[in-house]
């Protein structure tokens, strides 16, 4: 009976040990604040990257038919400078093939919010890149959903988190800049990025308004 009563108390702290290995591997993937800052406020010089025409690029060789195209693996990145910029890889879940975020992933969002206000962030806007992995839909279907999670993302972290849009630039780069190019298929092609884009620029000071110049005196009349 003894026996028995050691084996099962064995067993308990066995099963109790593999619970606590679990749940500290859980909590060593699961990214905090800090992690996020220590990612993303090593920013040295904003990349010369022109947002508007970038949008503009993606969808257009998402769209083009090309003869000779070398395919996901070899295909040239279209903003490679990215690539110089502090970042941080967030793995939001998102319903599928559509912008919905899923609600376990709210709390991720919401770090990424606290690291954007704290205090070495600050004076930094970002940019939220959308990507996807390589499927069985078109590329310029997978361009149009990476913007649309990009955005999404963008109006999470404006409407509930309240960070100021004017720090926050959405771009979706579908199948154009894989992040792991040698396998365009997995799953981490999937992962949506935050990089450190540039200082938010200074406002210029107010000028005060000229005081009115004064009145030019009449002469007096001499009676």
């Amino acid at each position: 009976m003894m026996r028995a009563a050691g084996h099962i108390t064995a067993g308990i702290g066995f099963a109790l040990g593999l619970a606590l290995l679990a749940g500290a591997a859980g909590a060593q993937t699961a990214p905090t604040r800090d992690d996020i800052v220590g990612k993303l406020d090593h920013f040295e010089e904003a990349a010369e990257v022109d947002l508007p025409a970038l949008k503009q690029q993606v969808m257009e060789r998402a769209k083009a038919r090309i003869k000779n195209d070398p395919g996901p693996v070899n295909r040239p990145l279209i903003a490679p400078d990215l690539a110089k910029l502090p970042a941080f890889n967030a793995q939001i879940q998102f319903d599928a093939d559509t912008p919905i975020i899923q609600p376990d992933s709210y709390q991720t969002v919401g770090r990424i919010a606290d690291a954007m206000v704290h205090a070495s962030l600050l004076p930094y806007t970002f940019l939220i890149v959308g990507h996807v992995e390589s499927n069985s839909k078109t590329r310029e279907a997978n361009a149009i959903l990476s913007q649309r999670r990009a955005d999404a993302i963008r109006d999470v972290l404006v409407n509930t988190f309240k960070i100021s849009t004017k720090r926050l630039q959405p771009i979706g780069l579908g199948e154009e800049q894989f992040l792991d190019r040698a396998k365009p298929t997995s799953a981490v092609n999937g992962q949506l990025q935050i990089l450190t884009f540039a200082k938010v620029p200074e406002e210029a000071p107010a000028h005060p308004a000229a005081a009115p110049a004064p009145a030019a005196k009449k002469p007096t009349r001499k009676h």
